[in-house]
């Protein structure tokens, strides 16, 4: 197992493709030590991502490319502006309620950090805000998007840990409002002390004019969440009724896709698909290993005899997962350390969605960390800041985002209430 461990990391420094590493070492370990044929490891791999929940992938990817592709993203803009503009630091505030109104149709921080945060950071600069708090504050609120429904980090979460999806995706909706709450909270204390003031002026018919524009794509979480917990679809049925949403939307209501740029998102869709899934083959096999060489059984007596306090083991974990999220990415991390903690968590009554919505935070706030922080790289592209600039703008709003992160470990009512009304 030491062998193992040091193949994979070694790989990991030298910057090889996260799959190639955890594939690598497995077969390295499965081949030359245990001598475990070949076709057993493609067939471990084949195993995972054989599985129902995970038609969703695509499915929600798609979603998310035509909800960007669609023109969109200024209507969200323009109804956030006329809801809350009016607030001291009000782009600040409309960069965080955008944010949560596109986590209900993209549901990925890299999507909501390279769609809105375009206009967001342009607008922020037009009307005087410093480059460091515009990326700052797109950076942290692009976080609710894998929170809120839809989720592609809650689908392969709840493949491997064998959780009901349409339950973790109730659950993200309080915590995700929480970190909206906490980033407002902290945009309002930064306007004060900075002294910067409102940006628009309230006018009901602006916005009622602007939320007229944008009901098409409001509708989007309204049909997913609302189809789930009706029972009329399935998570993996919702992703393929927000895909047929989103066409309807770009090609009869705005009228912004063709065959052309159909053709072009259906690319991005199947080379995204890809990655994801062989990140997850890999991961399982990775996993299959930790499992039948009693890793996990390991890992599990070794945090049980540290402690059997459900809070105390959520917060060892907790630390052991923003050390991870900094140098991981989020789907080989999910993969990777589901199968280790869940045998430990499940032993001292930790309800398993609960559980998946701290682990799905912890890995978001991974992406404002270095050094594989994507949210930093896009947004030091997005915004022309260099990458160091963006790091420094970034750490204060992790403020909040840690707040809302202890708050969902000590309170589990906080992510457990919707799942229990609706579901159980």
């Amino acid at each position: 197992m030491a062998i193992l461990f040091l193949v994979f990391f070694v790989m990991l420094l030298v910057g090889v493709p996260i799959f190639i590493a955890l594939g690598g070492a497995s077969l390295i370990y499965t081949h030359f030590i245990a001598g475990i044929p070949d076709f057993v490891v493609l067939h471990r791999m084949a195993g995972g991502v054989d599985s129902f929940p995970l038609i969703a992938v695509p499915f929600f990817i798609l979603a998310g490319n035509l909800m960007n592709s669609a023109g969109i993203t200024n209507r969200i803009y323009d109804f956030a502006t006329a809801a809350v503009g009016w607030l001291r630091g009000g782009l600040g505030h409309v960069n965080v309620a955008g944010s949560v109104i596109f986590a209900g149709m993209s549901g990925t921080a890299v999507a909501d950090a390279g769609g809105l945060g375009t206009i967001e950071i342009k607008a922020m600069r037009d009307h005087g805000y410093s480059p460091e708090f515009a990326v700052g504050i797109t950076a942290a609120s692009s976080t609710i998007g894998p929170i809120i429904p839809p989720s592609l980090p809650m689908v392969v979460f709840g493949v491997m840990a064998n959780v009901s999806i349409g339950q973790l995706f109730a659950a993200g909706f309080l915590p995700g409002l929480l970190m909206a709450a906490a980033m407002m909270a902290y945009v309002t204390w930064y306007a004060h002390t900075h002294g910067i003031g409102r940006d628009a002026k309230f006018r009901w018919s602006v916005l009622g004019r602007t939320f007229i524009r944008a009901v098409p794509a409001l509708m989007t979480p309204v049909i997913i969440i609302g189809g789930m917990s009706s029972g009329a679809f399935t998570p993996t049925e919702a992703a393929i009724a927000a895909c047929a949403w989103a066409l309807i939307l770009g090609a009869i209501f705005y009228r912004s896709l063709n065959l052309k740029r159909f053709y072009a998102i259906s690319i991005q869709t199947i080379e995204t698909t890809a990655s994801v899934l062989i990140i997850v083959g890999a991961a399982s096999l990775f996993g299959w290993v930790l499992t039948v060489t009693q890793v996990t059984d390991q890992v599990t007596s070794a945090l049980l005899g540290v402690t059997t306090n459900p809070l105390v083991l959520l917060l060892i974990i907790n630390l052991i997962l923003l050390v991870v999220g900094c140098f991981m990415e989020t789907i080989a991390a999910i993969s990777i350390l589901v199968p280790v903690f869940m045998p430990a968590v499940l032993k001292v009554g930790i309800d398993p969605v609960q559980f998946g919505i701290i682990m799905v935070l912890n890995l978001m706030i991974g992406l404002l960390t270095p050094p594989v922080g994507m949210v930093l790289f896009v947004l030091s592209r997005v915004s022309g800041l260099s990458f160091d600039r963006t790091v420094t703008a970034v750490l204060p709003f992790l403020i909040p985002l840690l707040f809302v992160l202890v708050m969902i470990s000590l309170f589990p009512q906080i992510t457990l209430y919707l799942p229990t009304l609706w579901y159980r």
